[in-house]
């Protein structure tokens, strides 16, 4: 198998889903609900925090949601804010949120490079976001194309974002693998004709991901001897 290219899905794939994000949503929640608790769980409810366990629950939206699907659900427990408004809060403070890198991402994306592959990401996350978790871990200029859910190209699970980076990099969908962490990344990339490479650092256990995918690995860094193997 020859692959010229990798699509990577960002939170849960490049970023530990568990690691950056619960901490995020609990601050993000608690801000929103001010000193009404109730306002408080109906909103994690909304969206399967687990407010004990200061954890996400493996079927919350949130996983593979878009700003503006999280946003709806949230909405009517936000009477302060209008949805728009409230995508953008989450939009700004996801932007700063404590980034847990899966595996040492500039040393790893150099080596992929240099060994000839092209690299993307196609996230259901906003594009801004996106750019700037990239700049901030010091990792935006190693990926050819970056591709958020409002790029304007859809959102996963549909495959048109993953064949526009196709597209635009002249590579063909059965020499590129999508990598990701959850059914949507997967059911994509299958749809899209690519390879695909499930991860467990999001939610999703093997047995999640096995039927979708081509191979299941811990994490992004065992990639490299995969294909060295495949």
């Amino acid at each position: 198998m020859t692959l010229s290219a990798l699509l990577f899905d960002k939170d849960g794939t490049l970023f530990d889903f568990a690691q950056t994000w619960n901490g995020w949503a609990l601050g993000m929640l608690t801000e929103l609900a001010g000193e009404d608790t109730g306002r408080l769980g109906a909103m994690a409810e909304a969206v399967r925090y687990d407010l004990t366990e200061r954890a996400f629950r493996p079927d919350s939206l949130v996983i593979a949601g878009t700003n503006d699907e999280v946003a709806e659900v949230l909405s009517p427990h936000v009477p302060q804010m209008s949805e728009a408004d409230l995508e953008q809060y989450l939009i700004r403070t996801a932007g700063e949120a404590e980034l847990a890198q899966a595996v040492p991402l500039a040393p790893f994306l150099s080596d992929l490079r240099a060994s000839g592959l092209k690299l993307g990401v196609m996230t259901n996350d906003g594009a801004h976001s996106a750019q700037r978790h990239l700049t901030r871990s010091g990792v935006y200029d190693h990926f050819d194309m970056v591709i958020g859910a409002d790029s304007g190209f859809g959102a996963k699970p549909d495959p048109d974002p993953l064949l526009a980076f196709c597209s635009h990099l002249g590579v063909a969908p059965d020499a590129t693998a999508m990598v990701g962490d959850s059914r949507h990344d997967l059911i994509a990339g299958r749809a899209a004709g690519m390879r695909t490479i499930g991860v467990l650092t999001g939610l999703a256990r093997a047995e999640d991901l096995a039927d979708l995918a081509d191979v299941v690995l811990p994490n992004i860094g065992h990639i490299p001897d995969w294909l060295a193997q495949a």
